[in-house]
């Protein structure tokens, strides 16, 4: 766990989160002047800008995710979307404006998040030894004080730490993480008081604040809520303008680009830019404010379980393709309490489960940033050329070429006043995008369970001519069979092949120094443990694989690496 100090200065300067409530009437408003500002500007000129049609998108899109309503709740919105549409042909323009404005003040306050400073500090101080005991293995009172001694070290921290400690106190962080499981906005809060790195506000999927216990901390702890079944413009431009006024004022912020859950456990490469955008928008109005040594740095970090709660739901979902249609899965692994807890006791109980990764940070243009690398172990990113010794300045922007600048010269125009182009703006939020996803594959941990799935896949798919996972699901009992000399070899050349191409991403300390034997076996102790039946088990000096689905799964976080010629 972060030391007394880390969570001390987390706590102080850094962390804005703990006025927020003072201020969250002055952000709804600016959230409301801008929007009501914006929309009935273009609805006065008409056609499907017209607030007439802006009602009906809306109406129509409530009604639509309404028209099975699961419990009395529902039922009366339902009735109300109903009465709001029967209504519209017979309304004023003055009732339609009416109308509009209670809508941007409904999805505001459904949005707009919370934050309780004495949950956060029971939340810091308590539960990290609490799940530790918890998850862990207690057999008497003297493994019940290992436990709580040990607590947090199921999640491992990696990165520029100290430096994204000195950039918090500097200006905004946003963090951007890879997104596999519901347990990502848990984990990420562990290895942020581990990291001695303040709260953050972030976007969490509505559906999450089902769970009562989840949801009280959820609550209190700076989550807005996000409805992904809402994909009108108006929900999106409030979601937009939230997150906007909100990185404006300071707040550090999480979002996740890749949106929801990755079904196929790939590393994501196909972002949503909407969120990311705001980082661009926030930072263009506070430099045309005239506050030039405004900073954001946006952090990419990577989570990388041994094995992942809701794989098999997961897999299933994206094999069956039917990912689209549900988007967003309410009764999957995360959902059931008995099996949140036998993951927690068989799976996250082990040191270094989950290993937190967090990148090199970038400007608002996509530029690097300056690290100080030489600040301690915990600060260098192993296998990244990190951007140090260039300036002594933390947080200062580097170029392609590797010249310092100011981020801000990109929006000004010859006049040196900020130019107003949102074409420009999009274009660097793609680049930060794609850096993104760069940075991702650089800065993923390969735990022992990828690894020899990924071998395993490749001797299966070798032997039967075809990495098709659909004919692979289909192979016979002798194809799916590996002998363990076989596979221990490719395990082999495929930790050389990883040590030597950092831009691959970065082997986990057990994958870099165990003897593979030993990766092996940890990775079929994981497989065979946690999930429904057996994924691959050991017999007669051969690895049969069980599951094909779940081998694709776990794999699949290494579909960026080529396959090997020999393969």
């Amino acid at each position: 766990m972060a030391s007394s100090g880390q969570g001390d200065s987390a706590w102080t300067a850094s962390n804005r989160l703990a006025a927020f409530n003072d201020d969250r009437e002055r952000i709804l408003g600016a959230v409301r002047q801008r929007i009501l500002s914006a929309y009935l500007a273009r609805a006065a000129r008409g056609g499907d800008e017209s607030l007439e049609y802006l009602l009906n998108e809306v109406v129509f899109s409530e009604l639509h995710r309404l028209e099975e309503p699961k419990n009395r709740r529902e039922e009366r919105a339902l009735a109300r979307w109903r009465d709001l549409s029967n209504r519209l042909l017979g309304m004023s323009e003055a009732e339609k404006r009416a109308a509009f404005e209670s809508l941007v003040d409904y999805y505001c306050k459904d949005i707009v998040g919370n934050f309780n400073p004495r949950v956060y500090r029971f939340a810091k101080d308590v539960v990290p030894p609490a799940l530790s005991l918890l998850l862990s293995s207690v057999r008497g009172p003297r493994d019940g004080m290992a436990a709580i001694m040990n607590a947090g070290n199921q999640v491992q921290i990696q990165g520029p730490i100290h430096s994204l400690r000195t950039l918090a106190e500097r200006g905004t962080l946003v963090l951007t993480p890879t997104h596999s499981s519901n347990l990502d906005s848990i984990v990420l809060a562990l290895a942020l008081v581990r990291a001695g790195l303040p709260p953050m506000t972030y976007g969490a999927g509505k559906n999450l604040f089902t769970n009562p216990f989840i949801s009280y901390f959820m609550h209190n702890l700076g989550a807005y809520r996000v409805d992904r079944r809402l994909r009108f413009r108006l929900y999106k431009d409030i979601l937009k303008e939230y997150s906007t006024v909100l990185l404006e004022r300071g707040y550090h912020s999480l979002f996740f680009p890749g949106g929801t859950r990755c079904r196929s456990n790939r590393i994501e490469d196909r972002l949503k830019l909407g969120l990311l955008g705001t980082s661009m928008a926030a930072f263009r109005s506070r430099v045309a404010s005239g506050d030039r040594d405004y900073r954001i740095f946006i952090v990419p970090v990577t989570i990388n379980y041994r094995l992942v709660l809701e794989a098999e739901t997961l897999i299933d979902d994206y094999l069956a393709e039917t990912g689209k249609s549900r988007y967003i899965i309410q009764d999957d692994e995360f959902s059931r309490l008995g099996r949140l807890l036998e993951f927690g006791r068989k799976i996250l109980a082990h040191e270094g489960a989950v290993i937190v990764r967090f990148g090199e940070p970038l400007d608002p243009v996509g530029n690097r940033v300056v690290v100080d690398a030489g600040a301690g172990s915990e600060s260098s990113v192993v296998g990244q050329p990190s951007v140090v010794g260039q300036s002594s300045v933390v947080g200062q922007s580097i170029d392609a070429r590797g010249r310092e600048i100011d981020p801000a010269s990109y929006l000004l125009g010859p006049d040196g006043e900020v130019v107003d182009d949102p074409q420009r703006d999009t274009v660097y939020t793609r680049i930060v995008g794609q850096r993104l996803v760069e940075a991702y594959r650089r800065n993923t941990v390969l735990q022992t369970t990828p690894v020899v799935a990924r071998a395993l896949f490749d001797e299966v798919a070798a032997r039967a001519g075809t990495r098709d996972i659909y004919r692979l699901l289909r192979a016979s009992h002798e194809i799916r069979t590996v002998p363990t000399e076989r596979l221990a070899a490719a395990v082999d050349r495929l930790r050389t092949r990883i040590r030597i191409a950092p831009e691959w991403g970065v082997a986990s300390p057990r994958v870099a120094e165990a003897g593979v034997a030993d990766i092996i076996a940890e990775a079929m102790r994981s497989l065979v443990t946690y999930h429904t039946h057996p994924v691959a088990v050991v017999h007669d000096a051969h690895v049969h694989v069980n599951d094909m689905k779940l081998i694709f799964y776990y794999q699949n976080r290494t579909a960026h690496i080529p396959v090997e010629a020999a393969a």
